[in-house]
This record gives structure tokens, C-alpha cells and sequence, in this order.
């Protein structure tokens, strides 16, 4: 799951699927820049959130992994937002928003982000203490 099994873990930061998140939120925000000004309230404001949960959500499970099932339910919260940023990148293809290229590059990021989500809750002993 993280590149450096040796690497200790001392921060949610530390964690690729944090890494991948954030940076997937931030190429969100920056595309969202350019869309219709009608959409503000709606798709874009709605998909910036959405994306910028998955991380929220990963950290606050990580402040709370005293917690097993705590931990395990903020995970599926993120993975949760991860799919609902999903749809919004839909619509934003559907609308032409965005190309078919882009969404298919930001629902594989997605993808790859709740496929380290979901091994995380498979494993919550080993982040839990």
C-alpha cells in the first residue's frame, strides 16, 4: 500500500492515498476554474467538496485509529465521497465540461484512491492501536 514498508507512519499526510487524493482535489479545483458561471453552486461547488472530503474524511479516520470502527466508518465516508466525485466528473463530461480524456484520467485517479481505501479498511489492525 505505501511505497516505503519501512517508512514509519507518522502523519495522514504520509500516506500515498492522502498524496493521491489531495492531488486529485487540487486538479479539480483548477479545471472547475473554467467552467460556466451558472454551474457554481451546482457542479462545481458540489464536485470541488466532494473531492475535498475524500482527504477530510481519510484525516479524520487517521486521528481517530484508536478507534477500529471509527477508523473503518470515516474510511468508507471517504470512499463514499471518491464515488460521488465520480459522478460529478460524469456530468462534467456529459455537459462537456471536460473531455473524455480528462474523465477517464480523474475516474482512474478515483479509482485507484478508493482501491487503497477500501485495502486500508481490509487492514485497519495494522493502522490501528
Amino acid at each position: 500500500m505505501e511505497k516505503d514498508k519501512n517508512k514509519k507512519l507518522r502523519h495522514f499526510r504520509d500516506l500515498d492515498v492522502y498524496q493521491s487524493s489531495f492531488q486529485s482535489a487540487m486538479e479539480i479545483f483548477q479545471i472547475t476554474k473554467g467552467f460556466p458561471v451558472e454551474e457554481r453552486y451546482a457542479l462545481t461547488d458540489q464536485m470541488r467538496r466532494s473531492s475535498r472530503s475524500v482527504c477530510s474524511n481519510l484525516a479524520e479516520a487517521w486521528r481517530k485509529r484508536r478507534y477500529k470502527a471509527f477508523f473503518k466508518n470515516k474510511l468508507t465516508d471517504s470512499m463514499s465521497e471518491a464515488s460521488e466525485t465520480q459522478t460529478w466528473l460524469e456530468f462534467c463530461c456529459a455537459c462537456q465540461y471536460i473531455d473524455k480524456v480528462m474523465f477517464e484520467k480523474l475516474d482512474s485517479d478515483y479509482e485507484h484512491i478508493i482501491g487503497m481505501l477500501n485495502s486500508m479498511e481490509k487492514k485497519a489492525e495494522t493502522f490501528c492501536f
